[in-house]
C-alpha cells in the first residue's frame, strides 16, 4: 500500500479525513486530470491511494455528490458531472458515520461491560421495555428513540456521569453533523432500521451480568451499525432509492392529475 499522503498534516485545525481526500479529487478534477463525463476510479483503487479506509472514501465520494460535482450511475460507478471553481474545496460537513461509530464501539463497548458487573434490576427491566418499544417500532422515529435511550441507559448503568456524557454526545453528533445525518438518511431510505437481535444479545449479556459477554454484544452490533451503512450507500443501493422515489413521485402526479 503507498504511503499516506496526509500523514504530514496535523491534527489540530485540518480537515476531516474523507475532506482531504475529497478535496484531492477536487484538484484532479481542477488540474484537468478528471473532466466532466469521466468515470472516478472505483472505491478500492481511491483508497489504495490515499491509504485510507473504503469507510472514508465513500465519505468523500457522498461530499462530493452532496455538492454537485460527482453522480452516481447505476451499474457504472460515480462520474464527474461538473469541475469545481479553481479556488473551491470541499465544504466541511463535519464529522461522517464511521468515524462516530467508531467511537462508539470503543467507548460502548467498555460501558457495556462496565455496566455488566453492577447493573441493577430496575435498570434491566427499562432496558427491556425500551427493547420492546424498539421491536414495535422499527421503522419509525419513536424506534430510533428507543435505540438512543437503549444505550444511553446502558451507559448511564455505569455509574459513571462521565461516560453516559460521553456516550450521549456521541449519538448526538448523528443529528448535529451534516454529514452524518446524509449518510444515517440513505441508510434508512434503503431499508436499514434498527437491529432488534443485535440488541437483545446485549440485554442478554447484562441481564447475565457477564461483562466478556457484553462487551462482544455490543461491539458486535456497531460492527454490523457500519457493514450496513457500506451496504446502503453502495452505488447501486443508492439508485435502487432513487429510481423508487421517482417512481413514486409519478405515481403522486398521475393521481393528482385524476
Amino acid at each position: 500500500m503507498s504511503q499516506n499522503k496526509f500523514a504530514d498534516i496535523g491534527p489540530h485545525n485540518a480537515p476531516k479525513l474523507y475532506q482531504k481526500v475529497a478535496n484531492s479529487i477536487v484538484a484532479s478534477i481542477q488540474s484537468g486530470v478528471y473532466r466532466a463525463g469521466d468515470r472516478l476510479p472505483p472505491e478500492r483503487e481511491l483508497a489504495e491511494e490515499f491509504d485510507v479506509s473504503r469507510a472514508t472514501v465513500r465519505e468523500a465520494l457522498i461530499a462530493l455528490e452532496i455538492r454537485g460535482i460527482a453522480e452516481v450511475r447505476r451499474g457504472s460507478g460515480i462520474y464527474v458531472v461538473d469541475a469545481p471553481l479553481q479556488d473551491a474545496a470541499t465544504q466541511e460537513l463535519d464529522i461522517g458515520p464511521f468515524e462516530v461509530t467508531e467511537a462508539r464501539r470503543l467507548v460502548e463497548g467498555e460501558s457495556a461491560a462496565l455496566a455488566a458487573a453492577i447493573i441493577t434490576d430496575e435498570e434491566i427491566g427499562k432496558l427491556a421495555e425500551l427493547l420492546r418499544q424498539l421491536a414495535a417500532n422499527t421503522d419509525n422515529d419513536a424506534g430510533e428513540q428507543a435505540d438512543r435511550n437503549f444505550h444511553i441507559t446502558i451507559a448511564e448503568a455505569t455509574g459513571n456521569a462521565a461516560l453516559a456524557s460521553v456516550v450521549e454526545t456521541l449519538w448526538d453528533m448523528r443529528y448535529k453533523s451534516p454529514m452524518c445525518r446524509e449518510m444515517f438518511g440513505r441508510a434508512r431510505d434503503a431499508g436499514v432500521q434498527p437491529r432488534h437481535d443485535d440488541h437483545l444479545a446485549v440485554f442478554n449479556a447484562l441481564q447475565a451480568r457477564d461483562p466478556k459477554a457484553a462487551r462482544k454484544a455490543m461491539h458486535n452490533h456497531l460492527d454490523r451499525v457500519i457493514d450496513s451503512i457500506l451496504d446502503a450507500t453502495e452505488t447501486d443501493a443508492v439508485e435502487r432509492v432513487r429510481s423508487a422515489a421517482a417512481s413514486k413521485r409519478k405515481e403522486i402526479a398521475r393521481r393528482s392529475a385524476i
